[in-house]
């Protein structure tokens, strides 16, 4: 990759994984001073010069909310400097949840997001797996969303299991849990929930035969963990062989982490989205960096990403 006219930039949110991008791209990751008052405030500065190169801010955007500011000032302090095109690359595109107005005088919080990426002055989105599909429209911008069942579907293959079948813990998911089975030709089954408040299953009923197979529930985001735990009970009620579980985005709010180790998954399979930093028998990780290096290659040769959708 010429750094000449690109260059990769990361935010202090992850910045383990734009290392691996910037190593799958054979380049280095710009240096930039990211200050902050004692009241929290955040000032970011770049020490080398941008100007009228492709910027590639890499930055997911999870709790605490500092992290969207941060690549909010980041991209501004870019615009400042002359950059050619702003890329905000965010592997969790965090206020996702809050995509439609689904009760009286509540907010969408996805769409104001996208309403300050770009009045910061942002050119292009890079994300992943977004929790509802429908957000790309909330953009006048390209946005271009990838999949993790490119990273998900061979580690899938490579487990050889017979007997196998795919979950959506609610039928929010069936879509993508039904690509999957029909990819790897196997069994589907669906969970059905119903909640009476946020973080909290009030009741799950799974639809479909499991018993004597080995079951994957895929979702979009691990929080509490609360829906994920009762669809594995659930499935281990009606007879599953073994319970595994597969999200994009880990989460693990409150005890999450603690949670499913107490749980009867037996293992937790998570993406790099989002940094993973304690040791656990149970998780595992799986890096999307080659998938998120491949795009920002595709967008500074403006050649197709298409190839980099397995199935979604």
């Amino acid at each position: 990759m010429n750094e000449t006219t690109a260059a990769i930039v990361t935010g202090r949110a992850n910045p383990e994984l734009a290392r691996k991008i910037a190593d799958d791209l054979n380049m280095h990751l710009l240096e930039v001073e990211i200050a902050q008052f004692k009241d929290g405030e955040i000032q970011a500065y770049y020490n080398e010069t941008i100007r009228g190169k492709y910027v590639f801010i890499i930055q997911p955007t999870f709790a605490p909310a500092e992290n969207w500011m941060e690549l909010l000032i980041l991209i501004d302090a870019a615009k400042r400097a002359s950059a050619y095109k702003i890329i905000a690359v965010i592997p969790y595109f965090g206020y996702a949840r809050q995509d439609r107005k689904d009760k009286p005088r509540t907010s969408i919080g996805a769409k104001l997001m996208a309403n300050l990426l770009i009045a910061a002055g942002v050119d292009r989105v890079i994300t992943m797996d977004l929790h509802a599909d429908q957000i790309q429209g909330f953009f006048e911008i390209p946005v271009d969303h990838m999949y993790s069942s490119n990273v998900f579907y061979p580690y899938i293959q490579s487990l050889k299991l017979d007997n196998l079948c795919m979950v959506s813990p609610d039928t929010g998911g069936t879509k993508r849990a039904s690509t999957y089975a029909k990819a790897l030709d196997c069994d589907l089954a669906i969970g059905f929930k119903q909640r009476e408040k946020q973080n909290e299953v009030a009741n799950l009923q799974i639809i479909g035969d499991v018993k004597d197979k080995h079951c994957i529930i895929v979702d979009d985001i691990i929080d509490t963990g609360g829906t994920l735990i009762k669809a594995a009970n659930k499935l281990k009620e009606h007879g599953a062989k073994s319970v595994m579980a597969m999200c994009t985005h880990g989460l693990l709010s409150a005890d999450g982490l603690q949670n499913i180790e107490n749980s009867i998954i037996d293992k937790l399979i998570l993406t790099d989205t989002i940094p993973f930093r304690v040791k656990s028998e149970k998780v595992e990780i799986v890096t999307v960096a080659h998938l998120l290096a491949e795009v920002i290659k595709s967008v500074i040769e403006r050649t197709s990403i298409s190839s980099h959708f397995l199935f979604n």
